[in-house]
């Protein structure tokens, strides 16, 4: 038999997919991040998102891709598909060009790193930014995406992550932690609160999040079909859920229910459902959108008011603790109980759970070791946190020499 032909439904999809996903750091996740530092950091935060989105870019072309998936090694891919040297025109991943599956996985790699700046903005060296992005996106970014998705040892063991809860939001997560700490926390945290400037700004980042996250968890099918519709429809529900969820919790809490919380538990509804997206029916998106909202809106509390780290933006209690119980729970939703699709051969929802803790417990170890390694080397050698006359000052003007607003 001859290679499957090329489905032009399922290229048009990954393609309209692709540019959702990159809708999603530019201008979404931008927006979003920049309407919640202070005035004169916002520039610093656009810029962060759109340095990361470039050098991602080339990085991924460079050896990003092939690290992630050429070959079947366990641990990391070859390089024979660096540069697409290797990939013609007609190369295929299934029945869609190889140069689509390429940029599709691109705008993931792109996004990644881009979420950890949420750790650590306000005072974080530009140059700093750079290394660490691209270092991080190399040595723990691609080595995952090929553990669960390029068919390294966790893909061996039907691990499940149908659009990156694991190769994203726990990566990322685990390293923004990481970052928060090693950095340091803005000054006078936590004594002195440093409320968003524009909660409008988040509230349309936000909107561009949930939209681009129909291409991020629609387009995991790889194809314009049944798995696609369903993952589209699981992770507007979760999405809808977390955000009713939290800002009652904000009401019980504390009398009343903000926009910034509101689109938060959004966030954290979209985060949740990631990896469970493809194998889960209505009932699990439901699920996963109030319990993803009742843990993250414990886990902010947690880590800044009780543990007093400063991941800012709170990427490590949103992004990495959704990602990380959807991981979990998606060993018990994708039961056919819960209208799930069900569990590949030789597997049962108490093998699946086990195979998903050894994901999350391998991931979230390999990005936090990692990460403390290129921390310290970039602060050897460039250094990490801006000096506190740059941060007084601002990043917009210190660091870019522009502001956001007139002065």
């Amino acid at each position: 038999m001859g290679p499957t032909p090329i489905n032009s439904g399922d290229t048009a999809w990954v393609l309209s997919a692709t540019a959702l996903v990159l809708f999603m750091t530019l201008p979404g996740l931008a927006l979003f991040y920049a309407g919640l530092v202070r005035m004169k950091n916002v520039l610093s935060v656009m810029m962060h998102c759109v340095a990361i989105a470039c050098l991602g870019s080339v990085l991924w072309l460079a050896a990003g891709y092939s690290l992630a998936f050429d070959g079947a090694a366990p641990f990391v891919g070859g390089l024979s598909k660096a540069f697409l040297l290797s990939v013609g025109r007609t190369a295929q991943v299934g029945a869609i060009p190889e140069t689509a599956y390429f940029m599709f996985q691109a705008t993931f790699a792109v996004i990644t790193p881009a979420l950890i700046v949420g750790a650590y903005v306000e005072r974080m060296k530009f140059a700093a930014v750079l290394a660490f992005s691209g270092l991080w996106l190399l040595l723990v970014y691609a080595p995952v995406a090929h553990w669960v998705w390029g068919g390294g040892w966790l893909a061996q063991r039907h691990v499940m992550d149908f659009a990156g809860g694991l190769v994203v939001h726990a990566t990322a997560g685990a390293s923004a932690l990481v970052a928060a700490v090693m950095v340091g926390p803005r000054e006078g945290f936590p004594r002195i609160q440093h409320p968003p400037h524009n909660p409008g700004m988040t509230m349309m980042g936000a909107g561009m999040l949930w939209v681009g996250w129909y291409g991020f968890n629609g387009g995991s099918a790889l194809a314009a079909n049944t798995d696609a519709a369903m993952a589209l429809l699981v992770t507007h529900v979760s999405a809808a859920t977390a955000g009713l969820v939290w800002a009652l919790l904000e009401r019980l809490r504390f009398g009343r229910a903000s926009m910034v919380g509101m689109v938060t538990g959004v966030v954290a509804g979209l985060a949740t459902i990631t990896p469970a997206s493809g194998f889960v029916g209505p009932l699990g998106g439901f699920i996963l959108g109030a319990a993803g909202s009742v843990v993250c809106f414990l886990a902010v509390d947690l880590v800044k008011h009780r543990l007093k780290i400063d991941d800012s933006l709170d990427v490590f209690a949103v992004h990495g603790v959704g990602g990380i119980l959807g991981s979990l729970l998606v060993a018990v939703l994708a039961a056919g109980a819960f209208g799930g699709a069900g569990y590949a051969p030789g597997m049962d929802m108490v093998r699946q759970g086990g195979a998903q803790i050894l994901g999350v417990v391998s991931v979230a170890a390999w990005s936090a070791a990692v990460s403390v390694a290129l921390l310290w080397g970039v602060r050897q050698v460039i250094g990490l946190r801006a000096s506190d006359i740059v941060i007084e000052d601002g990043l917009d003007v210190s660091e870019h020499g522009e502001r956001a607003y007139p002065a």
